[in-house]
């Protein structure tokens, strides 16, 4: 009853923040105009801002945060380690060296565009660390070190496509930095199948992540199927870490600070730790990026910035109190 009452009160805490998100931002709209342009629309520039700009955004965020509070739970209890999180797979460098090959050698340059390519190269990316990592044969810390090995190289080829060529750079930019000032239906209606699917995915796997998280021996005396339950881990995680890298970029922390501060509210089990992931990481996502619209107006700072800054001293805090939640 405690926990069901507290994802009660998380969702209404996400229902007020996701009402924030519509109501504030860089320009100052009365809530009277706010509340006509969601209900009494009229073209308005008032109207616009808020129907067209500000709503879509507000979608976007609490998608991508969902996902990535989601892939970031899945990602610690395959693992096994409580500090993981789901760039570990290489997952976010996949997105980014497909959409800087589409951008230097393609010529694509529109969002709607990056979205196929970023998913495509996340997904591509995880099948290849699961194969050096052993396929049949994979651990946790085998598939880590993959992960991090096949990031490290792709970060570095990025980096260099981005350093000759100067119109890449320029087009990487806001896409690396992280944001939803972006956000739009069409991009919406493409990552929307995947992130569905990758949310039921992981939703399921709540029982038979609790016994891979005991280590393998017990989860074998469990009846739990480890080849299985890793590469369906491993396919929620592509499919949520891929869908929001594509529509966002990368934008760090809220995978990894929320399941972590979540499994200190539930305990260890992943039915619990999932939907309150789900719920509490757009909760951060958007609460940043408001702030980020606000603090230094009428501009704005994207919200993979503000979550670095947000994230990393409230990161620190935690890894240091006395009693840390563990897996």
């Amino acid at each position: 009853m405690r926990r069901a009452a507290g994802l009660a009160a998380a969702t209404a805490l996400l229902l007020a923040v996701a009402a924030a998100s519509v109501a504030l931002g860089a320009k100052p709209i009365p809530l009277s105009e706010v509340w006509h342009g969601l209900f009494g629309y009229t073209g308005t520039d008032n109207d616009v801002v808020v129907r067209d700009v500000r709503l879509p955004r507000t979608v976007l965020g609490l998608l991508a945060g969902a996902a990535l509070g989601l892939a970031g739970a899945v990602m610690q209890a395959l693992t096994r380690n409580p500090l993981a999180e789901p760039g570990l797979l290489g997952v976010n460098a996949g997105a980014a060296a497909a959409v800087v090959s589409a951008i230097s050698f393609l010529g694509v340059s529109s969002l709607t565009g990056y979205v196929w390519f970023a998913f495509l190269g996340a997904a591509a990316v995880a099948v290849l660390v699961y194969a050096l990592g052993g396929t049949r044969s994979a651990t946790p810390v085998r598939l880590a070190l993959a992960g991090m090995a096949t990031q490290a190289a792709l970060f570095g080829y990025v980096n260099a496509v981005m350093l000759l060529d100067t119109s890449a750079l320029d087009r990487m930019r806001f896409w690396t930095v992280g944001s939803l000032a972006a956000a739009d239906p069409d991009i919406i209606a493409q990552v929307l199948p995947f992130l569905l699917a990758g949310t039921v995915l992981a939703l399921a796997l709540g029982r038979p992540l609790n016994a891979v998280a005991l280590g393998d021996d017990t989860a074998r005396a469990l009846g739990a199927g480890l080849t299985r339950t890793r590469v369906l881990a491993m396919a929620s995680v592509t499919l949520l870490c891929g869908a929001a890298t594509a529509a966002c970029g990368p934008i760090v922390f809220v995978g990894l600070m929320v399941p972590h501060a979540v499994r200190a509210l539930t305990g260890p089990d992943l039915r619990w730790i999932l939907p309150y992931s789900a719920v509490l990481s757009p909760v951060l996502l958007l609460c940043s990026d408001v702030l980020g619209r606000l603090v230094v107006r009428p501009d704005e700072l994207q919200v993979g910035i503000v979550t670095g800054l947000l994230g990393g001293p409230v990161f620190i805090h935690l890894i240091r109190r006395r009693r840390m939640a563990q897996l």
